[in-house]
């Protein structure tokens, strides 16, 4: 890729304990930090709902804390969509083992998914995208940007059982004589809005948010939160490669002149008809046809970045073989589209039992389609990923750990290692952090992953190191 991503996965927890989640979730979180295991809790507040002990970094340079209730894992920044992939699934496995060594598996397990399916309540997949500050966001190219954010529904979105009732008057959606019984999106019923700022009870598309994490000169961040959890990996990394791609397209003014007459409205539409057909209404007063749009997207892609890279290549590739296969032969994707997989796979379970739609036996087994264990999980019991794509167990065990090494997150897990038993009162964030003794480390590249041979941070950090050792051995010979 040509710009740093991160991913945050806020999940569910399904748990026949009482009370119920929350006393599941401090556990699991607990137990990460417990003894300095996976990172290093916070010992500072962070924000009016972010205490001290509510969550910390992770020494593969994520983090891990619970929002709102839900345990969220974020993935350290990667530069590679193979990173993406490995430190998503790390998330996944740290809270496997938490889940094993606490003995909780007959009671709690955690799913990768947005919908409570009881309470009506939504919980999101955020992805964050480094923007340069250079990218020209004319009108015209943010509004081309929103469109394939809205359209690459088609082969993002997880896919779910039903809907909600909402007073929005765009979800008024003419539907033949019934209520949706399967939509596309799990998000869709809950996106508000185009462009907003905030990230709650008016959700956006794109969040406006300017919060750069990085030096605001060069940066900026795309903040999206319209995506589904994903959970076959070619789904992920078809949604986070072909953003990036598009905005590389972006960065290069070469982005398709494409706009919706209503993003939102279309975002639902296409979310409430998985059979089609999927035409959508253009400002200009015309109609087309979402995967021809897409198509056009992939085009100007590969005409300006084909040959750049193998894994871009590989990502061009297999994004023109997936949006042909939507119009061809759309079992085909099952395996490697959510949505599709998951509704073939309730399709042959209603079959098998003689239920419809209806049978609240669905809502259950949608569920079982996003557990975190491959041994439960029904999606990943069909997945099937593109050779290029595979990553081993092994690999996602190392990166429970480990950073990536062409970001700033290996300086981060670096400096954590510093601190891990050696310093009582600390900072951390994505751009900064300080220990006592030692000025403030400044992070504000991503894209530097080793300390200037002439910071200032590294003797002061290796001085104060010393000086906390000598004095807990003068504290152990006093005893």
């Amino acid at each position: 890729m040509n710009r740093i991503v991160g991913l945050e996965t806020e999940y569910g927890c399904l748990t026949s304990q009482l009370p119920v989640s929350p006393g599941a979730v401090a556990r699991v979180r607990d137990w990460i930090f417990a003894g300095q295991r996976y990172g290093l809790i916070d010992v500072h507040q962070r924000d009016w709902d972010e205490p001290a002990g509510n969550g910390g970094f992770l020494f593969n340079g994520g983090r891990a804390y619970v929002d709102m209730g839900h345990l969220e894992y974020c993935t350290p920044e990667c530069l590679s969509l193979l990173d993406v992939l490995a430190y998503d699934q790390a998330g996944d496995a740290m809270l496997t083992h938490a889940l094993n060594d606490l003995k909780l598996t007959r009671e709690v397990s955690f799913i990768r998914n947005n919908v409570d399916h009881y309470s009506g309540a939504t919980f999101g997949c955020h992805e964050n995208y480094l923007l340069r500050r250079t990218a020209p966001l004319t009108e015209l190219n943010v509004q081309s940007l929103l469109t394939f954010l809205t359209l690459r529904v088609l082969y993002s979105s997880s896919g779910r059982v039903g809907g909600i009732p909402t007073g929005d008057h765009r979800l008024e959606i003419p539907l033949p004589g019934h209520q949706s019984q399967f939509q596309i999106s799990q998000r869709a019923d809950y996106i508000n809005n185009d462009l907003f700022e905030w990230v709650q009870f008016n959700r956006a598309i794109i969040n406006t948010r300017d919060e750069p994490l990085a030096d605001a000169q060069k940066y900026r961040r795309l903040h999206l939160l319209h995506g589904d959890t994903s959970v076959l990996p070619a789904t992920l990394l078809l949604k986070v490669g072909t953003t990036s791609l598009v905005l590389d397209l972006l960065e290069t003014d070469s982005m398709p002149k494409f706009v919706l007459a209503d993003a939102v409205s279309t975002f639902r539409q296409l979310s409430h008809n998985p059979d089609g057909p999927w035409l959508v209404p253009l400002a200009n007063g015309k109609s087309a046809g979402a995967v021809e749009i897409l198509h056009q997207y992939h085009e100007a892609a590969a005409r300006q970045f084909k040959g750049r890279d193998r894994e871009t290549d590989d990502l061009i590739k297999i994004w023109g073989e997936t949006l042909e296969t939507l119009i061809t032969n759309r079992d085909a994707l099952v395996g490697k589209i959510d949505w599709i997989t998951k509704r073939f796979i309730l399709e042959k379970f209603m079959e098998q039992e003689n239920i419809p739609w209806n049978d609240p036996w669905l809502k259950s087994q949608d569920l079982e389609f996003h557990h975190i264990d491959p041994a439960r999980s029904l999606g990943l019991a069909l997945a099937q990923t593109p050779a290029p794509w595979l990553v081993s167990e092994t690999e996602i065990e190392k990166r429970m750990l480990t950073a990536p090494s062409n970001t700033r997150a290996s300086i981060r897990s670096k400096a954590m290692g510093l601190m891990r038993e050696h310093s009582t009162d600390y900072f951390i964030d994505w751009e900064i952090l300080g220990s006592d003794g030692v000025p403030p480390l400044q992070m504000l590249n991503p894209f530097e992953s080793e300390l200037d041979s002439n910071s200032e941070w590294r003797p002061h950090a290796t001085k104060a190191v010393d000086s906390i050792r000598k004095k807990n051995r003068a504290q152990d010979e006093k005893r």
